[in-house]
Order: structure tokens, then C-alpha cells, then sequence
């Protein structure tokens, strides 16, 4: 008999994102090897020559082995995350570590985080880290907590040298997303939610966000395994916290089951939207910009609006602007510098970035 099928469906995950990443791994190698110059082998006359075939990757472990961490709070989503790569990792020649975040926000937290990076050495991951973090307060409790906990993964990877980290966010995560964006009213890349791939050189990969949140929490039943629950996630002082335990349901009773789907799928489909206009935004840019490199506002005025609030986006961005302390708001009010022009004074930015239209030139910079 095989596993359960919650087992069997976090295990297919994590192993399609780990041959992702030997296939880059793999072809990363193959870059930074010389040519080879094939040598002439014998063969029968009029006869084509034997094919050699491709060589796959070997399962055995080595330190020369790829290194894949997963974050790990302790909770059923990550816990089944680790798990799966537990077990698939060694399968496929790769090395398994896992990285434990403490926040400190809660009584108690050191200890749970010495007893998550106990497990996680259970399940045969090495090396196992448990980082102890400081947030700070920008950007609100939960923005300050994520940016803390992102740094932290960042130095594990960059200490051990991994090739990427496994995060455990499932679709009912990127729904919660996907309304989070909409209820800010940030435009079609808040919409597209959480990546499959994101961070630098692709780090950060999400095998679950297809599976939903009930799926990871079975397969950790079937597999009896201790998860951790955190009180903030249920917290109603958390804007996740209600959007999750009254959102959500309220959603789903008002308009039937299948919100939570139907929310992951419009992340998809915005991501491919977004990814689109964000491409003919770069390359709009290089046209809409004089000899001297400064825009100039007849031809970000021929642009469509999604594409010209992108290249100034991109242009408030480069002159400084923090991308996450940069609003839909902003980037409006810099528009109607192009396309309300009535003589108006200079847009103040975050960041101490200022726009103001000079000649029929659009210029952003550091005041």
C-alpha cells in the first residue's frame, strides 16, 4: 500500500520543485565547463556513430550536492514541507537542511524554536539552523515580522551555501493574498500574489501553492507528526488573522465554495498580465527617454495608462523611492503630472524622491 494521498501529494510537490532545480543546477555546471571536443570513436563503415546518452543526475549525496533549506515554523504547512523533503531530497542526490525563524514577539518562543530544529534534525535534515531575530516596527507588526524573518533566511542561505529555500504559503495563503492586494487597491501585481519562484537568483521556491492549507495539516496527521498552532493566527489584532477565521468564510457563504480556488487562479492569471506589461514597460522606457536620459512626457502621454504608470514606477524606483513604501496613489498623482497638466507644483515621493515636470521632461530624483 502506498502512502496516504495528503503524503503522496506534498511529496509530488517538493519533488518536481527539487528536479526544477537540479535541471538549473545542472545547467549551471554545464556553463562553467569548457567545451569538450568530442574524440572520434571507431564504428562500421557507413554506419552512424553511437549516441551517448544524457547523462541524469546521480542520487548519491555528496558535498558537491546541491543544498536545499526549508523554512520551518513548526506549523502543519511547513512541518509537512519538511517532511516531504526529508524524504525526497536523498531520492534525487540532493542535500536537506532546515531554518527555524524566533521572532521573540511571544513568551516562550526560544524554546519552541530549539524544539522545531530538534525535529527537523529527526527528520534527517542537516544542516538545521534556529535563528533568533529582532522586528523592528516599520510597515506595521506583520510587515515588520516577514521582513525580519526574509533577512534571516537570506543569511542561512548565503552562510550554507543553498541553492534555494522551500517555503510552505498553500493556495489558502495566496488567496488571503490576493484579497490583502485588493483590499489596498495596489493593482494587478498585488492581485497575482505570491510566486512560485521569487526572491534573488530565484532562492525562494513554494511547491504548496497548489495544494490547500487542509492537505499539508493531513499529511501531517497521517504521518504523525507534531505541529505547532500559532495563537497570532488567530489573533484578530492581525488583518491575516481576520481576513482568514472572518474573511474568507464570510466570502465562501455568500458566494458558494470554491472563493478559495477561484482566488488562486486569478493570481495566476494576473501574474501572467502583470509579467506581460511589466516586459513592454522596460522596453517602452528606452523610447520615451531623450539623449540626456530624461522622460519626456509627449511620448509617455502616447503610452497606454498600465504601461506608462510602470515606467514611471520603474523611473521613481531607480531615483530611490523604496518599492514597498510605494503606492498606487503615488504613482497617480506623478501621472497627472503627464496627463493632467495644469502647472502643478512637484510630487513629494517616499524616500525623499521628488517628481516635477521641467520643458516638457518628466524628472524624478533625490531631493
Amino acid at each position: 500500500m502506498g502512502p496516504h494521498p495528503a503524503v503522496a501529494a506534498i511529496r509530488l510537490a517538493v519533488r518536481r520543485v527539487l528536479h526544477d532545480l537540479l535541471t538549473e543546477h545542472h545547467l549551471l555546471a554545464e556553463d562553467d565547463r569548457p567545451p569538450a571536443v568530442p574524440a572520434p570513436a571507431p564504428h562500421a563503415a557507413g554506419a552512424p556513430a553511437p549516441r551517448t546518452p544524457p547523462s541524469a543526475p546521480s542520487a548519491e549525496v555528496s558535498d558537491a550536492s546541491p543544498l536545499v533549506l526549508v523554512a520551518c515554523s513548526g506549523g502543519a504547512d511547513s512541518v509537512a514541507l519538511a517532511s516531504a523533503l526529508a524524504f525526497e531530497a536523498p531520492k534525487l542526490g540532493v542535500r536537506a537542511g532546515g531554518v527555524t525563524v524566533d521572532h521573540g514577539l511571544q513568551p516562550g518562543s526560544g524554546t519552541r524554536a530549539a524544539e522545531v530544529a530538534a525535529r527537523l534534525a529527526a527528520l534527517g535534515l542537516d544542516p538545521v539552523d534556529a535563528v533568533t531575530v529582532t522586528v523592528g516596527r516599520d510597515g506595521g507588526p506583520e510587515a515588520a515580522a516577514r521582513d525580519a524573518r526574509y533577512a534571516a533566511l537570506d543569511a542561512a542561505a548565503e552562510r550554507h551555501g543553498a541553492a534555494a529555500v522551500l517555503l510552505g504559503h498553500t493556495r489558502d495563503d495566496q488567496a488571503e493574498t490576493v484579497l490583502l492586494g485588493l483590499a489596498r487597491g495596489s493593482g494587478i501585481r498585488s492581485l497575482s500574489g505570491m510566486a512560485p519562484v521569487s526572491g534573488a537568483g530565484g532562492r525562494y521556491r513554494r511547491p504548496f501553492l497548489h495544494l490547500d492549507r487542509q492537505t499539508a495539516r493531513t499529511a501531517c496527521l497521517a504521518q504523525h507528526l507534531p505541529v505547532w498552532d500559532d495563537p497570532h493566527n488567530a489573533d484578530p489584532a492581525y488583518t491575516r488573522s481576520r481576513l482568514r477565521h472572518e474573511g474568507l468564510p464570510a466570502l465562501e457563504k455568500a458566494l458558494g465554495k470554491g472563493v478559495v480556488e477561484a482566488l488562486a487562479r486569478t493570481a495566476q492569471l494576473s501574474r501572467d498580465d502583470a509579467d506581460a506589461l511589466d516586459a513592454w514597460a522596460a522596453q517602452a522606457e528606452r523610447s520615451v527617454r531623450d539623449p540626456a536620459g530624461l522622460l519626456e512626457c509627449a511620448k509617455l502621454y502616447a503610452l497606454p495608462p498600465a504601461v506608462r504608470r510602470r515606467v514611471l514606477r520603474r523611473a521613481a524606483i531607480d531615483a530611490g523611492a523604496p518599492a514597498g513604501s510605494l503606492f498606487a496613489r503615488h504613482i497617480e498623482e506623478v501621472d497627472r503630472l503627464i496627463t493632467g497638466w495644469r502647472g502643478q507644483g512637484a510630487i513629494n515621493l517616499p524616500g525623499r524622491v521628488v517628481a516635477q515636470r521641467q520643458g516638457g521632461r518628466l524628472v524624478i530624483r533625490q531631493s
